[in-house]
């Protein structure tokens, strides 16, 4: 047997996330970070229910792609900008449930815009993780440019951009690859396949079954992955980073997810969607698939799982109480974050026709 061989039979007698380099305390921060994000995304929609927080746009199904690529970066090097639906992503990267409840309450202290925008509009300096607007697909612009600024000035960052499929019909998205593609970036594309956009199927939304087939009309790579699948997705977006640290350029990775919850909070899904769809999805939740991977190599136990429940729990609990009782924005600082303030020039009055001054 060539060594060779006897390389690929050890591998295959491996566990996986021993193949992948992944360490048991690894693995269960990994599984923490899923059931953080989930537990703030339920607590998320009691709000909402409650009238404390006016919308909610979900991320329950979506947990491995996001936990699985944020696994693959370098938290406070790579960037980020994501999408509406990334709090695991988020979580993954530093997100605390305080910076997430925050943002929530719309207080001052949200480190995502200030309590500017609407919840899970994700913003964290420290993290990299880059506030983005409610328009789709601009966030992509955004993480090409970083990339950009990247490769110019000789760094080793790699800038990640999430979106839906939907979001993959808007111009931004096209120009976006395309450049990345161009001036062979170190930038990754995790588009989260959940099969609808809102309310469209992908079947009317495009005519190839999977987005990363489009990776070839750019002249990048392309790859495409089972998004409930976390050690799968670790392994692609690996991949994808090593690539992009190499100088080899971007990666459109399509993963295939599963969106257990309507639309946003102004959405219901029942008028569009088979019921007996959806049960099939919640049989294949991805955190009880990892659950079960974990449980059945003797890394977790039920008592251990449910020690990290309840500490998950506590901790969002904790920071509902927190967020409640922060302060809420100043109107006077309305004016904040909208220019760098600290290069303005002073106002000056502007003449009028009549030679009387006027206020700019």
């Amino acid at each position: 047997m060539s060594e060779e061989d006897r390389a690929r039979v050890t591998t295959a007698r491996q566990p996986r996330h021993v193949a992948l380099g992944l360490s048991p305390d690894d693995l269960r921060t990994m599984y923490r970070q899923m059931v953080m994000a989930r537990a703030l995304d339920r607590r998320m929609w009691v709000l909402n229910r409650q009238g404390k927080a006016p919308f909610v746009i979900s991320g329950q199904g979506h947990e491995a792609a996001q936990v699985g690529a944020a696994a693959a970066l370098r938290p406070g090097v790579d960037w980020l900008a994501p999408y509406y639906r990334d709090l695991a992503f988020c979580v993954a990267l530093g997100m605390t449930a305080r910076d997430f409840m925050l943002g929530v309450y719309a207080r001052r202290d949200d480190p995502s815009s200030g309590g500017r925008q609407m919840p899970s509009h994700f913003g964290l300096k420290r993290a990299r993780i880059i506030t983005t607007s409610s328009v789709v697909a601009t966030q992509v612009l955004h993480a090409v440019g970083i990339a950009y600024a990247a490769k110019m000035r000789g760094l080793d960052e790699v800038a990640v951009a999430c979106l839906g499929e939907g979001s993959t019909s808007k111009g931004d998205w096209h120009e976006g690859l395309n450049f990345a593609a161009i001036h062979r970036l170190p930038f990754i594309c995790l588009v989260q396949d959940n099969d609808y956009a809102i309310s469209v199927p992908h079947r009317l939304q495009m005519g190839v079954d999977s987005v990363a087939e489009r990776a070839h009309g750019y002249g990048m790579a392309g790859a495409t992955v089972d998004g409930g699948d976390i050690l799968a997705v670790y392994e692609v977006t690996r991949a994808a980073v090593d690539r992009a640290r190499a100088g080899e350029g971007p990666t459109l990775i399509d993963a295939k997810v599963a969106r257990f919850t309507s639309h946003s909070s102004d959405d219901d899904q029942r008028r569009y969607r088979p019921r007996e769809e959806l049960e099939a999805l919640l049989r294949r939740d991805p955190i009880e698939r990892f659950r079960n991977y974990l449980l059945d190599a003797g890394l977790l136990s039920d008592e251990d799982d449910e020690r990290v429940q309840q500490e998950c729990a506590g901790e969002v609990e904790e920071a509902v109480r927190f967020a409640e009782a922060a302060e809420e924005p100043d109107p006077a600082d309305l004016e904040r974050h909208l220019f760098k303030e600290d290069d303005l020039p002073p106002l000056t009055p502007r003449p009028t026709r009549g030679g009387e001054a006027e206020a700019p």
